[in-house]
């Protein structure tokens, strides 16, 4: 089905982009579904707006020439993660490989013809736009903002930083002169390895293989002091430090 034909002069008022929202590491971003682009991409500005910790999942890429029509790529490395595609019946989760770009400003990542092909992702450009993936072509993903029942997982992605930044870095000093956004960045960084802080079910932190052991010696030079009669020894205490004088 086609579309009314704008008047004369005006056709380039019917273009429509490619972008839609997809969560990315449970955080909300934006993919432009690109065909013309020949592998998948995001910028390093907009991945570090988004995603502050990335770089602890690169993947090294060398030896590699890269450009586009407009000038020379210069690739950062590769990141490996997993984008989810929302829809109300039911996402789809892909593993994606994406080559993040040292001089590229595009807000959004751009998922180009080897994802698009690998995962037989294909664009209706009938009256309704939509997007398919793989062999359903009755699930159909729109070109629209992330409904709203899917996006609560991100803002309770946010909530649960921020509890975390209140609670359990209660006693760490942040420089006061860091901005919001630098504040809410190193929260964000601090949240990913949670698992190192202490918490009311872990005091020590939940990493395995950091357990702390305590020795406690007691040389002959402290039981002589403890066992001096000028020292009024405590009640409390007593009984422990003759079990521990005998031994």
């Amino acid at each position: 089905m086609c579309k009314t034909k704008p008047a004369r002069g005006k056709g380039y008022t019917s273009g429509a982009s490619c972008i839609t929202s997809i969560l990315m590491s449970d955080i909300e971003s934006k993919v432009d579904l690109d065909t013309g682009a020949f592998f998948t991409c995001v910028g390093k500005d907009y991945l570090q707006a988004i995603l502050p910790g990335w770089k602890n999942h690169l993947l090294r890429i060398e030896g590699v020439q890269l450009s586009s029509s407009s000038n020379n790529m210069y690739p950062f490395g590769i990141l490996d993660t997993n984008l989810v595609f929302p829809h109300p019946e039911g996402s789809i989760r892909r593993k994606t490989e994406i080559v993040v770009m040292d001089n590229w400003t595009s807000q959004h990542i751009i998922i180009g013809n080897d994802y698009l092909n690998i995962y037989g992702i294909d664009i209706n450009n009938h009256k309704d736009r939509y997007f398919t993936i793989g062999e359903n072509k009755i699930q159909k993903f729109s070109f629209s903002n992330m409904p709203k029942q899917i996006s609560l997982v991100s803002s309770k992605k946010d909530t649960y930083k921020e509890e975390f930044g209140a609670n359990q870095l209660v006693e760490r000093q942040i420089n006061p002169s860091l901005s919001p956004k630098m504040r809410h960045e190193l929260i964000a960084v601090l949240y990913t390895y949670n698992n190192a802080f202490a918490s009311d079910n872990e005091p020590l932190g939940a990493i395995k293989g950091h357990e702390v052991e305590l020795l406690l010696i007691v040389t002959d030079h402290i039981l002589q002091y403890l066992e001096d009669p000028l020292i009024q020894p405590v009640p409390e205490l007593e009984k422990p430090w003759k079990n521990i004088s005998k031994s």
